[in-house]
């Protein structure tokens, strides 16, 4: 029963991970051109908000996958947020 649990462990933070990595073309090729004016700020702000229920939700039922995948989820959110607030604003200030 062990190994069948920890099966399913090892098993869903493979699958979030796969999932999280979804994120770091979109903040590598931000850092390169310095632009995210086609990233949507609402919807950031819903898949951030999304992952954070789920944060609880894990927190909640004990699950170290959803805990850690979401948390590296809003992490990612987050800094593509901050990346998109701060190229906007340099943008803005340079012409």
């Amino acid at each position: 029963m062990y190994y069948l649990t920890m099966f399913w462990i090892i098993f869903g933070l493979i699958a979030g991970l796969l999932c999280i990595t979804s994120y770091i073309p979109q903040i590598l090729k931000g850092n390169k051109t310095k632009k995210l004016d086609d990233l949507s700020y609402h919807l950031m702000s819903f898949m951030g908000f999304g992952m954070f229920l789920w944060i609880l939700y894990g927190i909640h039922t004990g699950s170290i996958p959803i805990i850690v995948t979401n948390v590296m989820g809003v992490s990612c959110n987050g800094l593509l947020i901050f990346m998109k607030y701060s190229y906007t604003k340099n943008n803005r200030t340079d012409r």
